[in-house]
């Protein structure tokens, strides 16, 4: 064999070697029933490997900043903006330039240095039920506030990520001294002490603990899906609040690529994958949550809950608003 030929041969040993080896290493704080059929997928479409680890959000970005420069991570998959934000102020992501994610993605929903991106839309709306709270007595979430609603709301507690977003919204859009005030009276209409996930507020809605539940539009909408849960599912409508002014509050789950990702290319090809329409469907359909990219359908549950107007602030806003949240929460004696 000449030598020319043993080059080409070489070349395309190593070239196969490389393809075969191809991996991206995914820290997930989504459960891996969530990801695991669109990961599959991806990896039988393109040959890329997945490795996934799921664990606690918080938990995960803890173990990335103690890893350092040393960590397998190349994706980050996190809930609420809050938490990619605090990846992202601690150093463990990098700006992505991918034309991909920036047309896909509306920008209110990615950061605005691109090392963050939105793969889904989740609402965070008023949860009644029906035959102790009329429709018509609901208008929007400062509402909540009123005394007439005393002894009747379940929410989970202050540590929890989605209501520090929620209340970080209403900074942004209030300010402060309103928003404490809101924080104040809704704490005093609180039913029980806050205890538990959302689940739980809506079971205990049906239950008749309260008459009132803030909640995750998906946590119901995967109530309806659970044998054990539909009852409490059935027990409760939704209302969207202030369709009158800024809109329901929403939230996202998102992804970043790691600061030091062995395997950056891949990860970008991950992330792309997942805005594809149908990537985006399948999230839709299964997880009950909103797609981030213009005329996906959503699943047929999502639709039983109906249409909305939704807030437009920029997310990022809720993460640099995190610590005035918090603040705002324990002088209310949120617990």
């Amino acid at each position: 064999m000449k030598f020319w030929q043993k080059s080409l041969v070489a070349a395309a040993l190593t070239a196969a070697t490389l393809a075969q080896a191809a991996e991206v290493n995914v820290y997930s704080g989504r459960q891996e029933e969530l990801l695991k059929p669109m990961l599959d997928k991806f990896s039988k479409e393109t040959g890329i490997k997945v490795n996934l680890i799921t664990g606690k959000p918080d938990e995960l970005i803890s173990r990335m900043q103690s890893e350092g420069r040393n960590s397998p991570a190349d994706l980050l998959i996190s809930t609420d903006v809050g938490r990619l934000y605090r990846a992202e102020v601690q150093g463990l992501l990098q700006p992505i330039d991918s034309k991909v994610l920036t047309d896909a993605i509306p920008a209110a929903l990615r950061d605005p240095k691109q090392q963050w991106f939105g793969l889904t839309k989740r609402a965070r709306p008023i949860m009644y039920v029906p035959g102790k709270v009329k429709p018509e007595q609901l208008s929007s979430i400062e509402d909540l506030a009123d005394p007439k609603w005393k002894g009747k709301i379940c929410v989970r507690s202050s540590d929890n990520i989605y209501n520090q977003s929620m209340v970080a919204a209403l900074i942004a859009q209030l300010g402060e001294e309103k928003t404490q005030a809101w924080a104040n009276g809704f704490v005093k209409n609180f039913a029980q002490p806050p205890k538990g996930g959302d689940r739980d507020q809506i079971k205990a809605a049906a239950a008749g603990v309260c008459d009132i539940a803030i909640a995750n539009t998906y946590y119901l909408g995967g109530m309806f899906d659970d044998a054990g849960d539909k009852a409490a599912a059935e027990a409760v409508k939704v209302f969207w609040p202030n369709q009158q002014d800024r809109g329901a509050h929403i939230n996202i789950s998102g992804a970043g690529v790691a600061k030091h990702a062995p395997n950056k290319a891949e990860a970008i090809k991950l992330l792309e994958y997942m805005v594809k329409p149908e990537s985006q469907s399948w999230y839709a359909v299964t997880n009950h949550e909103y797609p981030v990219v213009a005329d996906v359908k959503w699943s047929q549950r999502l639709e039983s809950f109906g249409q909305f107007k939704a807030e437009q602030l920029q997310l990022s806003t809720l993460g640099e608003l995190n610590a005035k949240a918090i603040q705002v929460m324990d002088k209310a004696g949120w617990k």
